[in-house]
Formats: structure tokens, C-alpha cells, sequence
């Protein structure tokens, strides 16, 4: 799975855990929605660190807890434009 494709993931993950719409996580973030719109529907493809920093503001969560998912397993992501995959060293 591309990188991107598991953050995209998580978001929707973490909105239905929270029980928020994409205006409200933008929202408590401090977003423009078309910003986290954009993100989702594959306009972004390479989020920032600020910009998942403040979706975790709007989750109220720290990033290492954005990030402890299944879906960030290193064996299972690659880059995009690439068919190398990440491993641990």
C-alpha cells in the first residue's frame, strides 16, 4: 500500500472512531475543509508533517498515536512512484 493511501486511510479511520464528518475534524484542526478534502481525494499527495500535525490537534491526539496502526506496518508500505517497499534495518 502507498504511504499516502494508509495516512488517507487513517484519517477515515480516526473520523469514524471520533464520530466526525471531514468539516469537523477541519474544523477542530484549524483547517480549511478543502484542505482535509483535498488530502482525501488524492489532490495532496504528500502531506506535510504540519499538516498531519494539526489533523492530530483535531483527533486531540499525540502523532505517535496517528501513526500505531496496522496500516503504517513497514513491511506492507511503498513509496510512491516506487516498487521498493520499506523494511526495517
Amino acid at each position: 500500500m502507498l504511504l499516502i493511501k494508509a495516512v488517507d486511510y487513517r484519517i477515515l479511520e480516526l473520523c469514524k472512531e471520533y464520530n466526525l464528518s471531514i468539516n469537523g475534524l477541519a474544523n477542530k484542526a484549524g483547517m480549511p475543509p478543502s484542505t482535509v478534502a483535498s488530502l482525501l481525494s488524492e489532490k495532496s499527495r504528500n502531506p506535510t508533517e504540519d499538516t498531519i500535525f494539526k489533523i492530530c490537534i483535531g483527533f486531540g491526539m499525540r502523532m505517535d498515536k496517528f501513526y500505531a496502526s496496522n496500516l503504517f506496518d513497514l513491511k506492507n508500505i511503498s513509496l510512491e512512484n516506487t516498487s521498493q517497499k520499506i523494511y526495517k534495518v
